[in-house]
Formats: structure tokens, C-alpha cells, sequence
């Protein structure tokens, strides 16, 4: 009897372990992953510790995130999870017993999850809509991803700080040394940066404010890649439903405190940055596109971003979480591919 030559078995077994891959690479998914209102999305890879993804967003709608139409109310958290970024359920809220109480007439927006020595740390701004003095931002800590969140009171306000509205919180940790970057729209504000205590609860003793944008961004985020310090940060009108022009934009810098340039030596300062990395679809299927979340590398080391943008298929009625794959050129500079919103990819590969 003949039998079947060594080469043609390899070459057979070899197909076999491919195809699994194949198929897998085959799946696409369609933005937005979470189809109403979720702005100012922040994500954190939990699956060493509870093998999910997590992902909290502004203060919303109660039934808006639970899913039942009858629900009441809002919820002042809300948080999310995953097991592949594309496929969210909601699970409950931050803070169950309510918005904390520091600042009056405030609403809870662009929290930021951290996973910092043993515990969850929150950082959360208590803005209130038109009062550039009053917003600002504070901290929680928790022993779960779910919460509930113990309110650690206020961070930096133009009271402690003298920055002017100073929302949108982002931890950026940097050899062991935690800094917060923060700062909105208006004058006196922007984005700024500051050195924390060890426990990244509280200002460092002594330390300075440092402007690293111009007074026209905002939703910052920090992210360290090689021997750079990524900044990328939202400019526009955020919240004007079809009308908002809101894009992303990013620079970089050797330190954590800038000065942060983009490909020509710009500076973020300047309130004309041209590093434009995102923003709206030509056919206005996305706009607003911004306030972006932290990076997530894939299993096949690809790197992910979660944003907000509205939504012409939902009427433009709330922020929608968009899911986008970041790529790197030669010299160390990311981008979304096309620079616009996908409508459809193939989904992060997660083993």
C-alpha cells in the first residue's frame, strides 16, 4: 500500500494550525461597540487579575447604559466589561451611593482607571458645565474593578492650582514617579502637568504646574512607547452633536513635563498644532471624534484606542464609544489608519 510522502504530512499539519488563525483573522466588528451614550471613555487590561477588560465613562442615562428602556435616574460611574474590546456589558456603577459631595452643582465626568499598588485608583473630574473656577478634579480608590469607589476628595481645582478648569484627569506613571496631566478649554486652563506624591493621592509637597498644550485641547492622555512620552489630546467643540468639530491630536517629548512637539518641532503650544491624527468621516458618519482612552496591545501586539464620537445613525444623540487600531511608522509616530473612524475592521486578536 502507498503511502502518503513526510513532506505532504507536514505540509497538511502545517494548513491545520494555520486555519484556526485564518478564521479568527477573518472576524471583523462594526463601530461604534458601545452604541449610546458613553463620553470620555477610560479602559484598563484587567485579565491577569479578573480576566476581563474594563471601561467607565462620563456620568449617564441610566437606561441609556442598562439597557431598560423603564430604567430611571443616572448613573454617576458607569462601567463596562469585555473579554475582546468589542463586546461590552454594563455592570454596574463606581459610585452606587452617589455623586460625591465636594462640589456643589457638579456632575461626574472622563474618569481614569489605574491599577496602582494593589488597588484601583480613580481619577475623576467634578465639572460643572460654564464655571471655570469651580471645575475640577478628584480621586477614589477601590479594591475592585466594580467598585464601589472610596471618594478621596479633591485633587486640583484653580483654588489649590490655579489652573482653570481643570477637568479631565489622566495618572501618567514615569520610572516609578506618578504625575497627573489635566486642563480643559479657556483661558488659563489647557493642558497642564504636575508631579504627585508616591501614593498618587495628593500633590507632591513643592511641586510646580507645567503647561504642556495650548488653551484649546483637552481629554489628555499620556502614554510612554520606547524613550518617549506620547500626548494625545482632543481640540474642537465637543459636544454640539453634528455640528461638533472635535479631533485628536498627538506630540511627544523625552520627559513626562514636555516640551511636547510633533513631527516638524511644533509645539503643543501653540493653539494651531497641526499633528491632526483623528477626525470626523466625510460622509459625517462619525463626528466629534475624541477624548480618547488608554492604549491596548493586542496578542498579536497590536495597539487599540477607545474613543467617543457622535453618530449619525443614532441621530447624533450621545457620544458613542468607537474601538480603532493605532499603527507606528519607522520614526515613532502612531496614527489611525485613513485618519478617520473605521466603520467595519477586523477585530483585536485576543487568545
Amino acid at each position: 500500500m502507498k503511502t502518503a510522502h513526510p513532506f505532504s504530512v507536514y505540509v497538511l499539519i502545517a494548513i491545520l494550525c494555520v486555519l484556526p488563525k485564518v478564521a479568527f483573522a477573518q472576524e471583523t466588528f462594526r463601530n461604534p461597540v458601545i452604541p449610546h451614550n458613553c463620553p470620555d471613555p477610560t479602559v484598563i487590561d484587567d485579565r491577569a487579575r479578573t480576566g476581563w477588560f474594563y471601561a467607565y465613562s462620563t456620568m449617564s442615562n441610566k437606561a441609556e447604559c442598562s439597557g431598560d428602556p423603564t430604567a430611571r435616574g443616572s448613573v454617576v460611574m458607569p462601567i463596562y466589561r469585555s473579554k475582546d474590546l468589542v463586546n461590552w456589558e454594563f455592570v454596574g456603577d463606581g459610585f452606587p451611593d452617589g455623586l460625591p459631595t465636594w462640589r456643589k452643582g457638579a456632575r461626574l465626568w472622563a474618569p481614569d482607571i489605574n491599577y496602582v499598588d494593589g488597588h484601583y485608583v480613580l481619577y475623576y473630574a467634578m465639572g460643572v458645565w460654564g464655571d471655570l473656577v469651580a471645575s475640577a478634579s478628584g480621586v477614589a480608590v477601590s479594591d475592585s474593578p466594580i467598585g464601589p469607589f472610596q471618594d478621596k476628595g479633591l485633587l486640583v481645582d484653580y483654588g489649590t492650582i490655579g489652573v482653570m478648569n481643570s477637568i479631565d484627569p489622566n495618572l501618567f506613571v514615569y520610572h516609578k514617579k506618578k504625575y497627573l496631566i489635566w486642563g480643559s478649554l479657556g483661558k488659563g486652563s489647557g493642558v497642564w502637568g504636575i508631579r504627585l506624591s508616591k501614593d498618587g493621592l495628593s500633590l507632591k509637597k513643592g511641586a510646580k504646574p507645567v503647561q504642556l498644550g495650548a488653551d484649546n485641547m483637552e481629554g489628555s492622555y499620556m502614554v510612554r512607547r520606547g524613550k518617549w512620552c506620547y500626548l494625545f489630546t482632543s481640540r474642537g467643540s465637543c459636544c454640539e452633536g453634528a455640528r461638533s468639530t472635535y479631533h485628536m491630536l498627538v506630540a511627544r517629548s523625552r520627559k513626562p513635563l514636555g516640551k511636547f512637539v510633533g513631527r516638524e518641532g511644533e509645539s503643543l503650544l501653540d493653539h494651531d498644532y497641526p499633528n491632526v491624527i483623528l477626525s470626523g468621516t466625510a460622509d459625517s458618519l462619525f463626528v466629534g471624534t475624541g477624548h480618547n482612552a488608554q492604549i491596548i496591545t493586542d496578542d498579536a501586539g497590536q495597539d487599540w484606542m477607545l474613543y467617543h464620537a457622535f453618530w449619525r445613525e443614532n441621530g447624533y444623540k450621545g457620544r458613542v464609544m468607537n474601538l480603532d487600531r493605532i499603527v507606528w511608522s519607522d520614526d515613532g509616530w502612531p496614527a489611525f489608519p485613513g485618519g478617520h473612524p473605521s466603520a467595519e475592521q477586523q477585530k483585536p486578536f485576543f487568545k
